[in-house]
């Protein structure tokens, strides 16, 4: 029997054991897509208590106390720090079979050096020790970022965003750590949304023209992108909840812009359209500036009106919607393609049975030697567990090319959440060193050993950075 998350925890053959301690175990790491706010970075204060660091902005650990009873005054309500702490600790010991129990406990040993099983019975010495720790230099947030050898940050930043403290950081020297913005207008493509034309005003004030047309507005969003470029910006990111490829033409397109800007209503018809032509456009902007585009897909948010109401939108009512992609993603990327401005994107799915989909659909295009333009992105929210992460991997080796996989990324608002890295890595180690011990692949440790740096860092840093 082997022990609870011991030093070959998650690695089944001597082969994985070997590929991971020799050279998955201390690799950089890139981690090109986060939710981390840079100014929380840039100041580097202390955390007054576990709670802070742990609980605040976490909707997969918000989501599993509502559903084992928790009330909200514990989650997201009034209740002292230490009794929020004391709800999570309740609910650790069910999340068995979920990813957070084990991720919990990889923050514990790996930032704390705590091994005890967090519970009712521990959760006071856990928090004791914690607090006592995060007091100390070495867990102030730029010191634990730079604890888990983190070479490179990708943030997710509002065009509308001055990156003020993106430009702080990279002015300091004494911070090696590159952190750079990610261009996300979901101010700008969700159309129907109520905020749109407050944004669109804000948007002009930044961008320092008088938007009252959409060739004028299409000049704002590239001018932010120009803006991002001169920042250390090389990718963007797009909530995709349904892809549709409309054909419509421009002056449909800004007929419609300005017919929203009136405050006029707009049929389900129109939104689409207006989203997938500014989708090519924006796509036609990174490709100028040979940035990545990431594409997000399958998300049904904010399920729960009542609770979005209350207390706002990613707060952990967001499910795996039901997708019909595989048309409307060929149709774009390929619009994109035949005017020679695809640029190099990740696909993401939230609904598993769109593996396949993915998988395929990155082999129909591509560009002479770069390998892997076209990236399955790695187990996304829903499916960045175990069984998730080794379908995503089995699928994408199946049917594509594992070994330029750009890897794993943490999705997460907390800067404890590179443990996600070793948990990934480790799964992938385990796959490769099962196909050596089945005698499904050869046992040349040279080409594995670089095929799992490769994965683990490099080709990210490469596809990202163009290295």
């Amino acid at each position: 029997m082997k022990k609870f998350m011991d030093n070959h925890f998650l690695l089944n053959t001597d082969t994985a054991i070997k590929l991971y301690e020799d050279t998955a175990k201390d690799l950089p790491i890139f981690d090109f897509h986060c939710h981390l706010d840079p100014k929380e970075v840039w100041e580097n204060e202390p955390y007054n208590n576990i709670t802070q660091l742990w609980l605040g902005g976490d909707h997969y650990k918000w989501r599993t106390m509502r559903m084992h009873g928790i009330g909200e005054k514990f989650i997201t309500g009034d209740a002292e720090d230490w009794e929020k702490f004391m709800a999570w600790a309740e609910t650790v010991p069910h999340l068995i079979g979920n990813p957070l129990y084990h991720w919990t406990h990889l923050e514990l040993k790996n930032v704390f050096g705590i091994e005890k099983i967090l519970s009712p019975a521990t959760a006071r010495e856990i928090w004791d020790e914690c607090n006592e720790k995060l007091q100390k230099p070495e867990f102030l947030p730029r010191a634990l970022i730079e604890r888990s050898n983190v070479q490179f940050i990708g943030t997710t930043d509002d065009p509308l965003s001055t990156l003020e403290y993106h430009q702080l950081l990279n002015r300091d020297d004494s911070f090696k750590t590159a952190i750079a913005p990610t261009f996300r207008p979901d101010g700008a493509l969700f159309i129907e949304r109520p905020a749109f034309v407050s944004w669109i005003e804000k948007l002009a004030e930044v961008s320092g023209q008088k938007i009252n047309s959409f060739d004028v507005f299409l000049s704002a969003l590239n001018s932010r992108v120009d803006f991002f470029h001169e920042n250390g910006g090389r990718a963007s990111d797009h909530d995709i909840p349904n892809m549709e490829e409309i054909e419509s033409t421009k002056e449909e397109i800004s007929g419609i812009f300005s017919r929203r800007l009136q405050d006029e209503q707009l049929s389900g018809a129109e939104i689409a359209a207006y989203r997938s032509y500014l989708l090519k456009e924006l796509g036609k902007m990174y490709a100028g500036k040979q940035w990545v585009m990431q594409l997000h897909m399958g998300a049904l948010r904010n399920n729960n009106t009542q609770m979005k109401n209350l207390i706002g939108t990613d707060t952990g009512f967001d499910s795996v919607g039901e997708t019909n992609l595989a048309a409307g993603l060929s149709r774009f990327l390929d619009a994109l393609n035949q005017e020679d401005a695809l640029p190099r994107t990740v696909l993401f799915n939230l609904n598993p049975k769109d593996n396949a989909v993915l998988a395929g659909m990155m082999g129909n295009f591509y560009e002479e030697d770069v390998p892997g333009k076209i990236q399955f992105g790695s187990g996304w929210w829903f499916n960045d567990h175990i069984d998730g992460m080794e379908k995503q991997m089995r699928d994408l080796a199946n049917v594509g090319l594992l070994s330029h996989f750009i890897g794993m990324l943490t999705d997460s608002r907390s800067f404890l959440s590179y443990a996600r890295h070793e948990y990934f890595r480790r799964i992938l180690c385990n796959i490769l060193g099962d196909w050596v011990e089945k005698g499904l692949i050869p046992n040349d440790m040279k080409f594995l050993e670089q095929m799992v740096k490769n994965i683990g860092y490099y080709n990210a840093d490469k596809f990202f950075l163009h290295r």
